[in-house]
């Protein structure tokens, strides 16, 4: 079942295990239940240290990883296939003993949690986002025997993810608990647990505290330490937004990747120097003292530092219209990579005409029926080879001049207004899903404007990226660099980071 080259690599990593593990497998006679069994006979087979025995299990096809005489929790409802396959083989390492490579603060959050949580989690294969959530209720499970984990594939439980429009949907003893990509500190946070304030304590100053994980942070982060700084950096996680992109082709001298290959390689080459890195967490204010900047954290911490890079980065911008954020995860969604398949066969619209719309546009109708794509202007603005691409396409319609009003539907999207602005009519679409790629709003809201921020709330930044407070810089697509790339970011975080040794030595 598997290909020569994942098999050898496979074989390899099977290498690591430390101790036994056995599949519990419950099978039925429906084709994805022998393609199960074909996977886990064939994965058995490749290691001595691994069994499989058949059970009766909640859901058909669908699987545990334990150790022989103790149950992890973990189970796989579906075939851990496409990206869930690196899901799989961490569950495999991990159960047989490998140690998880997590902060021991956070495993000892995780252990702490003294209530029963049994998690369910709703993914789709082709889905980027997923195996961050997956990986991390895994790991919870794994530690923790009050905590339990189901990964299920939409795809193949079709009934009980009808409603389901958006993955990875995560639920908590049956009830909604999130959506989209979660790492395993923000499942703790949800949880209401969050790294003990006294770990900051202790902390000496940094020379250059960098805010925020994506391509700007790590490339100052990378430069400041070369300069032989002392180097923070406070993060959600490493990477940022990069993480939910799909095809990365303009980055250069790479023809293609991937966001989480991309975001993989970042932190790698971060760690490659003495860099403190702060995960998990946000910066939630600042305030420059006469002695240095302070930044305080979500949790209440507080960190000191002679110069602060802030590279908090953006995120979707909605809609603002009657609807949207009603039928948010129900018909309307933001990452076509993520929740296409979930509209395989169905009417779906994609707004906005920039590159992520048409890219998006291009996407989808692979999977979907026909595709709508609405741009408020005369002319759509995406580069013109994605046009050229997008114009191929036989069921995809652009729409110009149109500007979007309002989302229909109750309880789902059935369709959606808007108004020809040439004309001034309104026209109604009807449709199954909306996929929104209008832009980036800026994550500056922490700030409450201590830095000056431009009307679209950008912080401002001059050639040197010093924002409008001395020793505060600022980089990457929280500021008013008009073009957000990646390669642009990278740039933009190594000039702010060597003005900040300049202002360190200057001052």
């Amino acid at each position: 079942m598997l290909e020569a080259q994942l098999k050898s690599q496979l074989e390899q990593l099977l290498q690591l295990m430390e101790g036994d593990i056995v599949f519990k497998a419950s099978y039925g006679s429906d084709d994805k239940s022998k393609e199960l069994k074909e996977l886990l006979d064939e994965v058995a087979s490749m290691s001595s240290r691994i069994t499989v025995e058949e059970a009766d299990l909640k859901r058909t096809p669908s699987f545990t990883v334990d150790r022989p005489d103790e149950s992890s929790g973990i189970t796989f409802a579906g075939l851990p296939m496409g990206h869930e396959f690196n899901s799989f083989v961490l569950a495999i390492l991990q159960v047989s003993g490998r140690a998880p490579k997590e902060e021991q603060s956070v495993i000892d959050q995780i252990k702490a949690l003294d209530r029963p949580l049994h998690f369910e989690t709703y993914i789709s294969l082709t889905c980027q986002k997923c195996p961050d959530v997956v990986q991390a209720l895994n790991l919870m499970s794994l530690l923790n025997p009050n905590i339990t984990h189901t990964m299920i594939d939409g795809a193949i439980f079709r009934e009980e993810s009808e409603d389901i429009m958006a993955v990875p949907a995560i639920f908590l003893d049956g009830e909604e608990f999130g959506n989209g990509r979660m790492t395993v500190q923000d499942i703790l946070s949800s949880l209401g647990s969050q790294a003990d304030p006294a770990e900051f304590d202790n902390k000496d100053p940094y020379d250059v505290l960098i805010l925020g994980g994506g391509p700007a942070s790590g490339s100052a982060a990378i430069y400041t330490a070369r300069k032989g700084l002392r180097t923070g950096i406070v993060a959600d996680r490493i990477g940022g937004q990069v993480n939910d992109t799909a095809a990365i082709e303009n980055f250069i001298t790479v023809k293609e990747t991937d966001g989480p290959k991309f975001s993989s390689a970042l932190e790698d080459h971060i760690n490659h120097y003495d860099v403190d890195i702060m995960t998990g967490i946000r910066a939630d204010g600042i305030e420059k003292e006469d002695d240095g900047i302070t930044v305080t954290l979500d949790n209440g911490a507080q960190l000191q530092s002679k110069t602060v890079i802030i590279s908090t980065g953006a995120r979707w911008r909605k809609l603002e219209i009657p609807g949207e954020d009603e039928l948010i995860n129900k018909g309307v969604a933001f990452c076509p990579h993520c929740d296409g398949p979930l509209f395989e066969n169905k009417d779906v619209a994609v707004v906005g005409g920039g590159n992520s719309g048409v890219e998006a546009a291009i996407d989808l109708a692979g999977i979907v029926k026909n595709v709508t794509l609405l741009e408020r202007n005369p002319e759509l603005k995406a580069d013109n080879v994605l046009q050229e691409r997008l114009n191929s396409l036989s069921n995809v319609k652009v729409i110009k001049n149109a500007q979007t009003t309002e989302v229909l539907g109750e309880g789902s999207v059935t369709g959606l207004q808007y108004q020809d602005k040439s004309t001034g009519e309104l026209h109604s679409l009807e449709l199954e899903g909306i996929f929104v790629q209008i832009g980036l709003l800026p994550n500056t809201e922490w700030l409450d404007n201590y830095v000056e921020l431009n009307e679209a709330k950008e912080i401002m930044i001059d050639r040197k990226n010093a924002t409008s407070v001395p020793g505060i810089f600022a980089a990457g697509d929280v500021t008013d660099d008009r073009n957000k790339q990646i390669i642009i970011s990278m740039g933009a975080g190594a000039n702010a980071a060597l003005n900040a040794f300049d202002y360190i030595i200057r001052h």
